[in-house]
This record gives structure tokens, sequence and C-alpha cells, in this order.
């Protein structure tokens, strides 16, 4: 994570509310995706745009305003940062979940995980943990399932190759 990033998230905590938080969080959010775009990076990346430019173009995307929200903005504009406006989010969501206790994570599978399976297990792990966990079932080759909780730095992993080679070396030991 940039220690710039965390400087600027820093100052704008203390700056907002709870609730004001939240809603730049949001609105900063939604414009992350944008950055892999290569028509919005030139734009933000061009020197020959100004400043004034960039901030109205960023702030025309943005749909929370408030007067410390276009402040915050013009300030990464003016100090050539908004290429980590992706750090900042990432930072606030850590800051989020950790005064909410509310923990967002990874369920990762090889292929779609029952609802009522996943409320299980967000259930088992708030209980174990002493916070509530969300968790959102991504779909991928992996042979087995994962959950992935970065913000508590937790992983915890099942795979189904693993759990063969487990009893074929019990089957054989019992030969």
């Amino acid at each position: 994570m940039s220690d710039i990033a965390k400087k600027y998230v820093k100052a704008l905590v203390a700056s907002v509310d709870e609730k004001e938080l939240e809603k730049i969080h949001q609105a900063l959010s939604g414009v992350v995706p944008a950055f892999k775009n290569r028509k919005f990076a030139a734009i933000v990346e061009n020197s020959e745009i100004s400043k004034a430019k960039k901030s109205e173009f960023l702030l025309g995307l943005l749909e929370y305003k408030s007067q410390k929200f276009e402040n915050f903005i013009k300030l990464l504009v003016e100090k050539g940062r908004i290429d980590l406006i992706p750090a900042i989010v990432k930072e606030l969501s850590h800051v989020i979940e950790e005064r909410t206790k509310t923990y967002h994570g990874r369920l990762i599978s090889g292929k779609a995980v029952d609802p009522k399976a996943i409320e299980e297990i967000e259930k088992a792990l708030s209980a174990k943990l002493g916070v509530s966990v969300k968790l959102e079932n991504v779909v991928t080759a992996y042979s087995g399932m994962k959950v992935e909780i970065e913000n508590l730095g937790l992983e915890i992993g099942l795979s189904t190759d693993r759990i063969k080679q487990q009893i074929a070396q019990t089957i054989l030991r019992a030969i």
C-alpha cells in the first residue's frame, strides 16, 4: 500500500464524518475501473491539459458532491496524484472495514457455491473471528475452495487434489 495514499486517507478521515467517508469511498470506487481505460489514462496523465480542466473532468465523473470532496480531488490533481485514487480507495476500504468490523472477502471455487452454503460459511467465520464477514463467490479454475479476506490477512484453502493425495496415502499406509 502506498504510504502517500495512506497520508491522504488519514487527512481525509480526520476531516469528514462517517457518513461522508462512506459516500466518498463509494464515489471514488466508481471511478477506479476507469484507470484501466487507455483514453482515461491519456487524459489524466496529459501534461498539456490544465489542472483546472482535469479537476473539472474528474469531478464531472463523480456522483457525490461536497465542498470537502471537491477540494480533495482538486488537491490530488494539483499535486499530480490522480493515479493514487485506486490506492486511496483500497486504503479507505481498510479504514471503513476496521471501523464497522465488517470485512469483505472472496470465496474462490471451481464452480458456483450455493448461497445458503456461503451464508453458513459467513456465519461460522463471523463467530470465529468476532467480526461480520461478507463473502463474494468467485468462480475460477481452482480445484477446491478458498476463502480470502485481505484486510484480515486471512486465507483458508481446501484443495480437492490435496484431499485425494491424503486419502491415497492413508490407503497405502493401511495396506
